[in-house]
């Protein structure tokens, strides 16, 4: 009778050890409340990423905002520590953090934290050093060959060119063909070798120190005031113990909504966070001649009701190349 008790007792604490372990999930923090215009609108892209994540069922997320421009920062102290991972959604002047509170997310990276980038976060803190080592490559703002060279992808690895001129380029928002570069990523495990992304801003001629992997790029087409070259779209860098996942993608919230944006966005968080990657690829993960959204997330566009009737307005003659200070 007594070994009897003693087992169910032992089985009764394995159960709650299991169902604990399965409960623990990953803390984020998203961050957000700048960006260069009203074109990049972080007030309906965060709760998308937020929805993103939690979609997952791994995730517990916080949005944290903050402050505008002049406004008191006193208050603005992130608990780094307290997660996994911090998602940027987030586009500011390297003026706008004090230095303390730059060095605090510093260490918290040094130490083991988790970084993701979106869009146009690679935008910010143009001179801050540590934060472009941690995203590899950023463009405008100021930014020009100064930050480093132009990282493309060519003959089958990175190269940097050197030439001088100004950093960030994109043409107007269509769909395009993402190609895989390190298949062997847990982030890339699974994910076809080519896939079709949602209509969406290709950022190119991006610059900075380097030092990242590159995980996927896409064609900058001339033909869409490109660059002529592949240029690195997802990427992974690594700094002090901490890991950093860069996304260029996700413009806005129809961007954000194709299915490579939300199931990469999954697996990166985790990556970042823990190293590893223990979600599932969907079915409807899009294919080399396919592209596929979620509904349910673009209808969270505050423009959806309007529908496509916005992209009916008569374009000019001659579309002019986009000037390299535009995000």
């Amino acid at each position: 009778m007594k070994r009897c008790t003693l087992a169910i007792a032992t089985l009764a604490l394995c159960l709650q050890a299991t169902t604990s372990w399965a409960a623990a999930h990953i803390r984020v923090l998203i961050v957000d409340g700048e960006s260069a215009a009203a074109y990049h609108n972080w007030k309906a892209t965060t709760p998308v990423l937020k929805k993103e994540l939690e979609d997952a069922g791994i995730f517990d997320v916080d949005v944290m905002t903050a402050p505008p421009a002049g406004d008191d920062f006193s208050a603005f102290h992130p608990e780094w520590k307290k997660y996994g991972v911090i998602v940027m959604n987030y586009d500011a002047p390297d003026e706008r953090w004090s230095a303390a509170l730059k060095q605090s997310f510093e260490e918290y990276m040094k130490g083991g934290g988790g970084l993701v980038t979106v869009h146009a976060a690679d935008n910010a803190f143009p001179h801050w050093k540590a934060w472009n080592e941690m995203i590899g490559v950023g463009g405008w703002r100021g930014r020009d060959e100064n930050a480093g060279p132009h990282w493309i992808w060519k003959d089958g690895h990175l190269v940097a060119d050197k030439a001088p001129g100004k950093a960030g380029v994109h043409g107007m928002r269509i769909p395009y063909a993402v190609t895989v570069r390190d298949a062997n990523n847990p982030i890339m495990k699974g994910l076809p070798k080519v896939w079709m992304h949602q209509g969406d801003e290709l950022y190119a001629n991006l610059r900075g120190p380097g030092g990242m992997t590159v995980l996927a790029t896409a064609y900058s087409d001339p033909a869409n005031h490109g660059t002529g070259y592949d240029e690195p779209q997802l990427m992974v860098s690594r700094f002090g113990k901490g890991r950093v996942f860069h996304m260029t993608m996700g413009h806005d919230v129809y961007a954000l909504s194709s299915v490579d944006i939300v199931v990469t966005l999954q697996r990166g968080a985790e990556w970042a966070a823990t190293g590893k990657v223990t979600q599932r690829v969907p079915a409807t993960f899009p294919t080399a001649n396919t592209v596929s959204y979620r509904t349910d997330f673009s209808a969270m566009d505050p423009n959806a009701p309007k529908g496509l009737n916005p992209l009916d307005q008569a374009l000019p003659a001659r579309l002019p190349r986009p000037a390299a200070q535009h995000q």
